[in-house]
C-alpha cells in the first residue's frame, strides 16, 4: 500500500470510527436524561462483559483475516484467501451461537461480583440479569459481520468496514432512543425496561451493519472473481494449516483488542466494592463508575477513535512491507503512523482537560458535575496513552512478534490490579484512572522497547514532533483558558457556550500554529495539498 493509500484508508476509517463514537457519545445525554445514572450504570454492567465475550467470539477475526488475507494476496495466492472466507462464515455462525450461551448462562454469576444482593437501594441481581441476557443476542450476528469485514480489509478496502460501522452505530442509536421512550413515556415502566431496549438495540444494529456488508459483497463479487481468476499461484493450504495459521494471528490480536475492556472490568468489579467499603452508599459509588464506564469513557475514547483506525489499516499494510523486505517503507509507514496520532491526540487529549467542566456540563448536565469534570480532566491524557498502545501493538503484529504485544498487555494489566484498589481507597475514581494511566504506560514502554530492539527503528524523530506537537498544545491550552475565562459560569448554556468558543479558538490556535510552521503540510500534505506551505523564493 503506498503512502496515499495508507492515509486514505486511515482517513476513512478514522471519520467512521469517530463518527459512530460521537454518535455513541451524543446519545447518552438523552438516554441519561431518560433513565438516569443509575440506569447509565445497568447498561455498563452489560455492555463491559459483552464486549469481552465478543472478542472472544470473534478471535480476533477481522485484524487476523486482514492479514491473512493481505499477505496471500501479495504472492498472487486469491484462492487462499476465498477459501478462508466461506470457511470462516460457517465457522463463526457457530462460535457466535456458543458465545450467546456462553454469555446467557454467565448472566447470573457475572451480576453476583458486580451488585451487593443485600443493597436496599440501587440496581438488583434482576436487573444486571435481564440486560446481559439481552445484549447477548448480537453475538448471534457479530462474528459473521467480522470476517467480512477482515476480508475487504486484507485487500486495504476500508469502505465496506467503515460503511457498516457507521449505520450499525445509527440503527442501534435510533433503536435505543425510540425503545427507551416508549417504554418509559408512552408504556410508563421503569427504567429498568428502557435499559432492557437499549441492550437489545445491540442485535437490532449488527442486522443493519450486516445488511450493508452483504450488499457491498454483492456489488464488488464480480471483480473479486476476476481477480481470483488471474490470481499466479496457489498454496493448496489445508484447511487445518490456515486455520492454524490464521489462530496464531487471532489470538494476539483478541487479548491486545481486549485492552480497554479488561481495564474496565477490573474497575467493574473494584469500584463500587471499594467506594462502599470507604463509606459510600451504592447509588453513590454508581455515579463514579457511570462516569468511568460510561459517561466520561465515551468522551476519552473519541480521541483514540483515530488510532482505532489507524491501528486496522496499518496491520495489513505493515504486513505486506514486513513480507516483502521493504524496510524502508516499512519504518516510513511506521514514523508516518505515529505521527498522525500525535498530530491529532495530544491536541485532542490537552483540549478536553482544559475544557473539562464546560464539556461534562453541557453534554450530561451540571448535576454531579463536579465529580465528573475532575474524572474527566485526568483520564483526559489517557487518550494519548491508550493510542500508543494501539498504534506500536499494532506494528508488533504486523511483523509477527504478536507475543511482545500480549506479553505488554498482561503487564500493565497486572500492575492495574495491583495499584486499582488502593489508589481507589485514596482518591477515588481519579485513583482508578492513575491506576489505568500506569499500567499503559508500562505496556506502551515494553511495546516500544521491543520494536527499537527487533526492528531497529529509533524514536528519535517521532519523539521530537512530540514534543513540538506538545508545545503547540500547550499555547493553544493557555489560548483556551485565556478566552473562555470571562464566560465561564455555573449554568448549562454558561457551560455550552464556553464549549463552543473554547474548542473554537482552540482548534483554530492549533490548527494555524501547525499550518504557519507546515507541520501539518509535512504529515498530512500528501493526502491535503492546501495544508502545504510554499517557501518564498529567495531574491
Amino acid at each position: 500500500m503506498s503512502q496515499s493509500r495508507l492515509l486514505r484508508g486511515t482517513l476513512i476509517l478514522s471519520a467512521a470510527v469517530f463518527f459512530s463514537k460521537f454518535l455513541g457519545l451524543i446519545f447518552v445525554i438523552p438516554f441519561e436524561a431518560l433513565v438516569d445514572k443509575r440506569g447509565l450504570a445497568l447498561y455498563g454492567y452489560a455492555y463491559t462483559p459483552y464486549a469481552i465475550i465478543l472478542s472472544m467470539a470473534t478471535l480476533g477475526v477481522p485484524m487476523a483475516v486482514s492479514k491473512f488475507v493481505s499477505k496471500y494476496n501479495s504472492l498472487g495466492d486469491y484462492e487462499t484467501g476465498r477459501r478462508l472466507f466461506r470457511s470462516g462464515l460457517v465457522l463463526m455462525s457457530a462460535t457466535g451461537f456458543a458465545a450467546f450461551l456462553t454469555l446467557f448462562f454467565l448472566a447470573e454469576p457475572i451480576a453476583h461480583g458486580v451488585i451487593d444482593p443485600n443493597a436496599k437501594d440501587g440496581n438488583t441481581i434482576a436487573d444486571v440479569v435481564l440486560v446481559i441476557r439481552l445484549v447477548a443476542t448480537a453475538l448471534l450476528v457479530v462474528p459473521v459481520m467480522s470476517v467480512i469485514r477482515g476480508y475487504f480489509q486484507g485487500f486495504q478496502s476500508m469502505g465496506p468496514t467503515a460503511a457498516s460501522q457507521v449505520i450499525e452505530q445509527i440503527v442501534r442509536i435510533l433503536f435505543i432512543l425510540i425503545g427507551a421512550f416508549v417504554a418509559l413515556k408512552i408504556f410508563h415502566a421503569s427504567y429498568v425496561a428502557a435499559v432492557a431496549a437499549a441492550t437489545f438495540a445491540a442485535f437490532v444494529g449488527a442486522l443493519g451493519g450486516l445488511a450493508v456488508l452483504i450488499t457491498y459483497w454483492i456489488k464488488r463479487k464480480p471483480h473479486l472473481d476476476r481477480q481470483l481468476a488471474a490470481g499466479t499461484y496457489h498454496s493448496n493450504l489445508p484447511l487445518t494449516v490456515m486455520y492454524k495459521e490464521l489462530i496464531t494471528y487471532a489470538i494476539p490480536f483478541v487479548v491486545v483488542g481486549l485492552a480497554i475492556p479488561f481495564y474496565l472490568l477490573v474497575d467493574q468489579f473494584t469500584v463500587n466494592e471499594t467506594l462502599m467499603a470507604a463509606g459510600m452508599t451504592q447509588p453513590e459509588a454508581e455515579i463514579i463508575f457511570a462516569n468511568l464506564n460510561q459517561a466520561v469513557q465515551k468522551l476519552v475514547m473519541i480521541p483514540v477513535s483515530l488510532s482505532t483506525a489507524l491501528a486496522v489499516t496499518l496491520v495489513p499494510t505493515i504486513t505486506n512491507s514486513y513480507t516483502s523486505g521493504k524496510t524502508a517503507a516499512l519504518h516510513h509507514q511506521m514514523t508516518q503512523a505515529f505521527q498522525i496520532v500525535l498530530f491529532l491526540t495530544i491536541p485532542a487529549a490537552v483540549g478536553l482537560s482544559v475544557l473539562a467542566h464546560p464539556v461534562y456540563g453541557s453534554l450530561y448536565g451540571l448535576e454531579n458535575g463536579e465529580v465528573g469534570a475532575a474524572i474527566l480532566r485526568w483520564y483526559a491524557p489517557t487518550a494519548l496513552l491508550f493510542a500508543l498502545f494501539s498504534i506500536t501493538s499494532a506494528i508488533l503484529q504486523g511483523i509477527n512478534r504478536q507475543k511482545f504485544a500480549v506479553f505488554s498487555l498482561l503487564v500493565g494489566l497486572l500492575v492495574k490490579m495491583m495499584l486499582n484498589v488502593p489508589l481507589i481507597a485514596r482518591w477515588h475514581g481519579l485513583g482508578a484512572v492513575a491506576a489505568t494511566d500506569i499500567g499503559f504506560l508500562c505496556s506502551v514502554l515494553l511495546n516500544v522497547f521491543v520494536i527499537r530492539t527487533f526492528l531497529q527503528y529509533r524514536f528519535g524523530f517521532v519523539f521530537k514532533r512530540g514534543l513540538l506537537i506538545l508545545s503547540f498544545s500547550v499555547i493553544m491550552a493557555v489560548v483556551v483558558v485565556l478566552v473562555t475565562w470571562p464566560i465561564r459560569g455555573e449554568s448549562y448554556l454558561r457551560a455550552a457556550e464556553t464549549t463552543v468558543v473554547g474548542v473554537a479558538a482552540g482548534g483554530s490556535c492549533y490548527l494555524w500554529l501547525a499550518y504557519r510552521s507546515n507541520l501539518a503540510g509535512q504529515i498530512l500534505g500528501n493526502r491535503f495539498s492546501v495544508l502545504r506551505r510554499k517557501k518564498r523564493e529567495s531574491r
